[in-house]
């Protein structure tokens, strides 16, 4: 798991076990994601066993109870060489991806957890941190099923059209410099060193000289990769690291990384030139980390701006997704954002030519480029046409509210109808009404959460939710779909693991629509559960708790009141990981509610 990298002289994982052995190893488990790869006869030492990864943590279990030394060897592909080989044909591509459904995950992590994966992406909704699967970088090694959560989907792709390349106008070309010092900055697994690669063979090609160098270090998908290039009309003998404040160039992917001081220790303020891709890369700690942000755009952009004679800044990832349908070439628009800008001392064409030559996304690449360029040359264009957006009407008049209250409200009154009914929004409405003639900051905190509570995902709603999700724009047309689910009722009968429904999904999940009139009702087969009577208690216990704390708003309660009323967003998750969260809750609360008591209180004709 190096990287790809070929190790002269290896043996196989069967010699290395004989080896431990002799060596005086007590014990010894090959822990594999493939044990069947594994034929009869292979010559393990003696009490090696072969075991799947999922039962990592077992083993590591077993083993810390063993006296003297044991050995754990994981015998793995590296995840990102696989992807590279089956980019290139050298590997066999998997036809299943797993997209998750937004609007039934909770944000928990619990998938990022399991695999800890990078791919496995947070994101920003209207209703709080939700998953996403990027299926660009996604490596299909499908760990993130083992997540306990009802949202995985597994979609075999249908016939897809052929996206058009982007149209790009026509712009001049740039003053080119004589020569360059770059430093490219961005994360593992994105195509960094094959940026460079590439500039590098243009310079070569135009007759030039270049000095390369890459600091890939022991870096994972993600993990920061550094790339240094300088370009000259003639040899200089210099090395191709670029010197602390020598840059002239600094082409950041990855705003995260290029914040780094020892990054921005290449830039000077008075001859370095940046531009930058925006976009939000998740860290490994936001993956499995709920409390985990990213941070401000804002900042990152003014730590690179102070060290810079001038910076551009655009969201590369979107504008490939917007221009291509992938992520995949947003590196190339970087670089015709810089070649525009006069930072190459190299012509379009050799650049292009270079590009050929890698072989890997050409037409993407170049078209790419030229849409970097595109967005120096002319800025209205990047901005694009705007998004169009339907009107969202409410079946409840909502007349009397205003801003961004009667927002949340457009929204999330009809989830509550489709939910259940009009009559359940009513009651909805009418807490937050009562809420919103105290404090409006403090209805709209209300208005989220109590929407989180009265919609928790029972099988109803979870069974309405996947029927209202629609893949075919992502995954083409006839794109065919099967559900991961770990139902609770086969969960209380032991089932240890998730069934794959297919054709039986849809009529399944219909009926469980059609019965959500039944939903905490005596007959209602679920509602016996124990996290369902928690559920449903839960939304009472909120509404008594704002409605007693109303009564106690003063300037100096009020932001004990607030964290209140937005306590319950951080309850996410299903079964155990949900209960967990609701206890937390209820700490949480009961903290909050002791320092409100503890605050002066408000007096008789304040009130």
């Amino acid at each position: 798991m190096t990287g790809g990298q070929h190790a002269d002289g290896s043996i196989d994982p069967a010699a290395v076990t004989r080896l431990l052995h002799a060596e005086g190893v007590v014990r010894t488990v090959v822990v594999t994601d493939e044990p069947g790869k594994y034929p009869r006869g292979v010559k393990w030492a003696p009490g090696v066993r072969v075991v799947h990864r999922d039962r990592l943590d077992e083993v590591q279990r077993e083993l810390r109870a063993v006296p003297g030394v044991t050995v754990i060897l994981y015998d793995q592909e590296c995840a990102a060489e696989k992807r590279r080989k089956r980019k290139r044909g050298k590997a066999p591509d998997p036809v299943i991806r797993v997209h998750i459904n937004e609007a039934v995950c909770e944000g928990c992590g619990d998938c990022g957890k399991k695999s800890n994966c990078l791919s496995v992406e947070p994101v920003e909704t209207e209703f709080g941190r939700k998953t996403q699967i990027d299926q660009t970088s996604c490596n299909k090694d499908y760990s993130c099923l083992l997540g306990d959560c009802p949202s995985f989907m597994l979609v075999t792709p249908g016939k897809t059209t052929r996206r058009s390349l982007a149209s790009v106008p026509p712009v001049g070309e740039p003053v080119l410099p004589t020569s360059a010092d770059l430093v490219m900055v961005g994360i593992g697994g994105t195509g960094v060193v094959t940026v460079n690669q590439v500039l590098a063979t243009a310079a070569l090609l135009s007759g030039m000289d270049a000095r390369a160098l890459d600091q890939t270090g022991l870096s994972q998908k993600a993990g920061a990769v550094v790339s240094h290039l300088r370009i000259t009309e003639k040899p200089t003998g210099h090395p191709g690291l670029v010197p602390s404040g020598a840059a002239t160039g600094y082409l950041v992917f990855d705003a995260l990384a290029a914040t780094s001081p020892v990054n921005l220790g290449r830039c000077s303020p008075s001859r370095t030139h940046a531009v930058v891709s925006t976009s939000e890369v998740p860290t490994g700690r936001m993956i499995v980390d709920t409390a985990a942000v990213y941070p401000g755009r804002e900042e990152l952009l003014s730590a690179i701006s102070g060290r810079t004679a001038s910076l551009r800044a655009f969201d590369a990832l979107d504008l490939a997704e917007r221009l291509f349908g992938t992520t995949v070439a947003a590196n190339f628009l970087i670089v015709g954002a810089a070649y525009q800008s006069g930072l190459l001392p190299l012509t379009s064409a050799a650049i292009e030519e270079a590009i050929r030559l890698n072989g890997t996304g050409v037409e993407m690449s170049i078209a790419a480029f030229h849409a970097g360029r595109a967005a120096v040359a002319d800025p209205s264009w990047l901005a694009g046409a705007p998004v169009a957006t339907a009107a969202v009407s409410s079946p409840l008049p909502l007349d009397e509210f205003s801003g961004e209250l009667r927002r949340l409200l457009e929204v999330r009154v009809p989830d509550l109808v489709g939910y259940q009914n009009a009559a359940y929004a009513s009651e909805y409405l009418s807490v937050v009404r009562s809420v919103a003639s105290v404090d409006v900051e403090i209805a709209e905190a209300v208005a989220r959460s109590l929407h989180k509570l009265m919609a928790y995902k029972d099988e109803y709603e979870v069974a309405r939710l996947h029927l209202a999700e629609s893949v075919e724009s992502t995954f083409g047309s006839g794109a065919q779909v099967a559900f991961a689910l770990h139902p609770p009722l086969l969960r209380a009968f032991g089932l240890r693991r998730k069934i794959t429904l297919r054709r039986t999904a849809v009529p399944a999940f219909r009926v469980l629509r059609a019965l959500r009139p039944v939903r905490g009702k005596w007959y209602d087969p679920f509602g016996y559960a124990g996290l369902r009577r928690t559920e449903r208690a839960l939304i009472g216990e909120y509404v008594s708790m704002i409605r007693s704390v109303l009564p106690l708003v003063t300037p100096s309660t009020r932001g004990t009141v607030l964290a209140l009323a937005a306590a319950p967003l951080e309850i996410r998750g299903y079964e155990h990981i949900k209960e967990a969260a609701v206890a937390r809750y209820r700490e949480t609360v009961t903290t909050l509610l002791t320092t409100l008591d503890a605050a002066p209180q408000p007096t008789t004709a304040a009130r």
